[in-house]
């Protein structure tokens, strides 16, 4: 792409209206990509590129450059961190501009604080430093500040992995199968997925390998009554339904009307006959309380921080707070307490986040516990032995990207006596 070429303007807009951080980026992003189809899928490719280094490395581009706009962001971030040489640059620079990407590009970096060097907010640095030590934080830090791989999960009700892998070999798209879960498959490079014959024909879904990973430990059999109690638009209950065969009930509960429209169509395309997708008000909704002490499994993918998916949503570094997070925390407690509620005796239920934060995951469950006499923790790396995953991260599922290459994601099983 010639710079002269570049959709600089473009960039720095977009980038102007995701820092007030009043939405998530991919909102912004998407919001401006349909308002301007003129925008090509190159050009597409570089502002969302571009936007998501900043919010990647926004504590060390605010080091070296403190104070400055958005267009000296997009400048900075082209320059230092995704290596354009000024002679590219030169024909969409202002006066005085080469100058100050010469100083910023020789702008050493050997006097930058853990928390800059990790690229997270100093709130985030300290909880996660006190948890995991300093060494861990910062190489989970240094990890989230890549770009995640594309993980897609196969239907096994329409497909197997192997077929899969081969069609992707044919057409020169390099995919690998994942470690850990034995229906995910990698992609090294990002594809038009949603154009893609396996995706229309509903034999894959995106879907990251750490998630496969809570179905997996739900472990729930053909003919149960599973309920996914925070269903979103979908992605474990579609895998919950390959799982059973397409047998069996299970329900998709959400608040959101928005989201549960969004799994209709991937519903439709993946060939399921068991999902019965449910609007509800709260978690004491009437539809819930019918279902008191009726379900075989119950799936509790709690609202959360998400920030064990920085790799993806780098902006939710800097929308999230202690006040935020404590917030969620009295949710997620409600929401835990509520869903037990259907778990029939002998029943599985899998409280699930995507967040790093101890106060969001073991404290959660441990306080559930001590409220529960009748429930228990299961051993989730026994858990996972059973459905044939080779992975131990001990009483808990416990995932990170710098150890397991998915996002980071806790699970805790527990059984109801």
């Amino acid at each position: 792409m010639k710079s002269s070429n570049l959709p600089l303007s473009h960039a720095i807009h977009v980038l102007a209206d995701v820092l007030s951080f009043e939405r998530p980026a991919d909102a912004v992003l998407s919001y401006f990509f349909r308002h301007h189809h003129e925008v090509g899928s190159r050009d597409r490719e570089f502002i969302a590129e571009t936007v998501y280094a900043v919010l990647r490395r926004k504590r060390l581009l605010d080091h070296i450059a403190p104070g400055v706009t958005a267009r000296k962001l997009v400048l900075a971030a082209l320059a230092r961190l995704q290596g354009m040489n000024l002679r590219e640059l030169e024909p969409v620079l202002k006066a005085g501009e080469v100058e100050w990407l010469k100083e910023l590009k020789a702008t050493a970096t050997d006097d930058l604080t853990p928390a800059e060097q990790a690229d997270l907010p100093d709130w985030l640095w300290e909880r996660l430093a006190a948890e995991q030590g300093e060494e861990q934080a910062l190489a989970l830090g240094r990890a989230l500040q890549q770009p995640a791989p594309l993980d897609l999960r196969v239907n096994t009700l329409l497909a197997s992995r192997d077929e899969v892998l081969n069609t992707f070999k044919a057409e020169g798209v390099e995919a690998v199968a994942t470690p850990y879960s034995h229906f995910g498959v990698r992609l090294k490079n990002k594809i038009a997925l949603n154009r893609h014959p396996l995706f229309l024909a509903g034999k894959v879904e995106v879907q990251d390998e750490g998630s496969q990973l809570l179905a997996l430990l739900l472990a729930p059999r053909r003919r149960d009554m599973v309920v996914d109690f925070c269903a979103g638009a979908g992605g474990k209950t579609l895998m919950l339904g390959a799982l059973m065969a397409s047998q069996g009930r299970l329900y998709a509960f959400d608040v959101s009307d928005k989201r549960l429209n969004q799994l209709k169509p991937r519903l439709k395309r993946s060939g399921l006959s068991n999902v019965h997708p449910q609007l509800i008000t709260n978690e004491n909704d009437i539809r819930i309380k019918r279902l008191a002490g009726k379900a075989d499994r119950v799936l509790v993918d709690a609202p959360c921080s998400g920030l064990g998916t920085l790799r993806r949503n780098p902006d939710l570094k800097w929308r999230q707070s202690p006040e935020s997070v404590a917030e969620l925390t009295a949710k997620q407690a409600a929401i835990l307490t509520a869903a037990a509620r259907l778990v029939k005796s002998g029943g599985r239920l899998v409280y699930a986040t995507c967040s790093l934060l101890r106060e969001e995951n073991e404290a959660i469950v441990e306080a559930f516990l001590a409220a529960h006499p009748d429930y228990q923790l299961v051993n989730a790396a026994e858990a996972l032995k059973e459905a044939r995953v080779p992975l131990d991260t001990g009483d808990y599922l416990k995932l990170q990207p710098q150890v397991h290459g998915t996002d980071g994601f806790f699970a805790a099983a527990l059984e109801r006596k």
